[in-house]
């Protein structure tokens, strides 16, 4: 709960539950948004087929929002930047 991010690595059946959690948490609310960075979008896609999931109508269009795939560390570096970028930008609006 105090992570700024997560990155997550091809793996198995860990790095799934680990991942889903964290997505069903964000999906539901029940944290804030932390930028979930998938590194190898060729393996994600190979193994979880997230827009299946959507044609289904087991998750929204807008749930595949709450997580990024990327390639390298400096790629995933500026997902993470842009992200807490922009979250100060809307509370400095805020406020």
């Amino acid at each position: 709960l105090h992570a700024r991010a997560l990155a997550a690595f091809p793996g198995g059946f860990g790095t799934f539950d680990e991942l889903f959690e964290l997505l069903t948490l964000i999906q539901t609310g029940k944290i804030q948004p932390i930028p979930v960075l998938l590194f190898g979008r060729e393996f994600w896609e190979r193994v979880v087929n997230f827009e299946a999931l959507v044609e289904e109508g087991v998750v929204s269009e807008r749930d595949l929002g709450i997580f990024t795939y990327v390639e390298t560390a400096e790629e995933a570096w500026d997902v993470v930047r842009n992200f807490y970028e922009e979250r100060a930008r809307k509370e400095a609006e805020q406020a």
